[in-house]
């Protein structure tokens, strides 16, 4: 496969990015306002792609996408942005140079077990992807709008793919926009299952065995990639006007 150029690549990462908000939105990620996902550029490291603010999940396309500097200035775009996603998602990927995306919604299953500040157990194989690979973030100050406290949430993470936001929810991140997506959307459903099954009664927790073995099964990139590349093709399909 030929490797593409950085003009390739951006647009690439443009469209994943618009339909990722489309996805969000089937999935009911939306809640007003929140919740941003955010690409780096290829050429300019410290540059970042994001939704504007104000722009339902639904109807994002890649036009409306704004490209931020690294001082959270729009520097490509004519839409308002959100502080908030600036203060997160940019220390992160400040500190974070294997990111390319970064996901963050507030989800109701994810607001819930972020309520408990507890990480996630390996109870379903699906859970598994976060086993030994996240962590629980445990100061809650409000609204981020400070990138002191994006730092504080990266240097928590460390070099894991997901974090716990106590009070707030979840956050996940990838080499790759589909990645980043795809754990958001597991790590979601694997809240919800842990609330299910613990409202029924007291899961089985996986052997340490059987939680590697998982972790390596349903934790890999190309699951990520070709699960993110399934939804990816129905709404292209069904919403062509994303790539516009």
């Amino acid at each position: 496969m030929r490797e593409r150029t950085v003009e390739q690549e951006r647009e690439h990462r443009k469209i994943q990015l618009a339909t990722a908000f489309r996805i969000f939105a089937r999935y009911g990620f939306e809640e007003g306002v929140a919740g941003h996902i955010t690409a780096r550029d290829p050429e300019w490291p410290d540059h970042l792609w994001v939704n504007p603010y104000g722009v339902h999940f639904a109807r994002v396309k890649v036009s409306d996408l704004l490209l931020l500097n690294g001082e959270g200035k729009v520097v490509g775009g004519s839409r308002r942005t959100n502080k908030t996603a600036f203060a997160i998602h940019a220390a992160i990927h400040d500190a974070r140079p294997d990111v390319v995306a970064v996901a963050h919604a507030h989800t109701l299953n994810g607001r819930a077990w972020a309520s408990l500040s507890r990480p996630l157990d390996p109870i379903i194989q699906e859970s598994c992807a976060f086993w030994n690979d996240h962590v629980v973030f445990d100061d809650y100050r409000g609204l981020v709008l400070d990138k002191a406290e994006g730092e504080a949430i990266a240097q928590a993470m460390g070099g894991t793919r997901a974090a716990i936001l106590r009070h707030h929810g979840l956050l996940t991140v990838g080499r790759t926009v589909e990645e980043a997506v795809w754990w958001f959307i597991t790590m979601d459903r694997a809240a919800h299952m842990q609330l299910m099954a613990e409202a029924a009664g007291t899961p089985r927790i996986m052997s340490t065995e059987e939680a590697t073995l998982a972790h390596r099964q349903f934790g890999n990139a190309n699951q990520a990639r070709h699960s993110f590349n399934l939804l990816a093709d129905l709404v292209r399909e069904e919403q062509p006007d994303v790539v516009e």
